[in-house]
């Protein structure tokens, strides 16, 4: 039995057609998604569509990311603050103006942990942050992550969020992370993805890194004027899908606290796109 596990797809449908390219040549027909299926990038529409004709025809499993959270919250009412030209806040105003009310009721259906039992091998848990929060990262020998793990009763923990493949083994356990579809970390410019091989009551990990057109993202993401929308954030998606060694988090980080230093506070999401433009400068040029 062979699984493809996909996270972080961030409306890459690009890098996602790619990855089930592969998926579909080597006869794949079971696939775990760890949530983050939109955002940052353009037309997710076309994301969700193929997401859907997946579901269809293939043994899918979904689960919920933090990105899922937002647009449901918002949906609620509980985020009234998303606006146009900015840089914080943009990208989620661009992404959640496409989706339909047949995507809210999929997200919402959504668990954010789930445990999966394949015959004989052994059981696994499906998680986008980790099994207790959607928004935490599972780092590679970090207590926390060891915590979780003895928590955990299987022996295998999937997990995204933060865009870097990764394996960590301790007492016996095993946490994967597939790195990112849409967003990698770490990978030059490649997407990737895990396939899970399961033989003889064994599960064998295969991390899978593969080139795709990256210009036609970038193109495309001009073309909706995602730019526009989220300057700087938009900017650094860019130099993130050629380079993969800044993430948004870490200049988002930094945004706010020249925003703190100059103003003595500041509280997400009404960071001035002045320090956007000061931290940018720093991170990536």
């Amino acid at each position: 039995m062979d699984i493809a596990i996909m996270s972080d797809i961030h409306s890459n449908y690009v890098a996602l057609e790619r990855c089930l390219d592969y998926t579909h040549i080597h006869g794949i027909d079971t696939f775990i998604f760890l949530g983050d299926y939109i955002g940052e990038l353009a037309y997710p529409e076309r994301t969700m569509k193929i997401l859907y004709e997946l579901d269809e025809k293939y043994n899918c499993y979904f689960i919920k990311g933090n990105k899922e959270e937002y647009w449901l919250n918002s949906r609620a009412g509980g985020e009234k603050a998303w606006k146009y030209k900015d840089s914080t806040t943009g990208a989620l105003l661009y992404a959640y103006n496409l989706l339909s009310d047949k995507d809210i009721s999929f997200f919402a259906k959504l668990q954010s942990a789930a445990e999966l039992s394949a015959g004989e091998l052994p059981a696994i848990t499906m998680c986008h942050g980790s099994p207790y929060q959607v928004s935490e990262k599972m780092l590679p020998g970090d207590d926390r992550t060891i915590k979780i793990m003895d928590r955990v009763k299987t022996p295998i923990i999937l997990c995204g969020h933060t865009h870097v493949q990764s394996k960590f083994v301790y007492n016996g356990k095993c946490v994967l992370n597939p790195g990112s579809v849409g967003m990698p970390m770490l990978s030059k410019g490649m997407t990737q993805f895990l396939i899970l091989h399961g033989k003889n009551g064994i599960w064998s990990e295969e991390f899978i890194s593969l080139s795709y057109d990256i210009d036609r993202v970038i193109k495309e993401l001009h073309e909706a004027k995602l730019d526009e929308y989220a300057p700087y954030w938009s900017m650094i998606s860019e130099y993130t899908l050629l380079n993969g060694n800044t993430s948004h988090g870490t200049i988002l980080s930094r945004a706010m606290e020249l925003c703190r230093k100059e103003t003595g506070d500041c509280i997400w999401p009404d960071i001035p796109e002045t320090y956007w433009a000061q931290a940018v400068n720093e991170c990536l040029f």
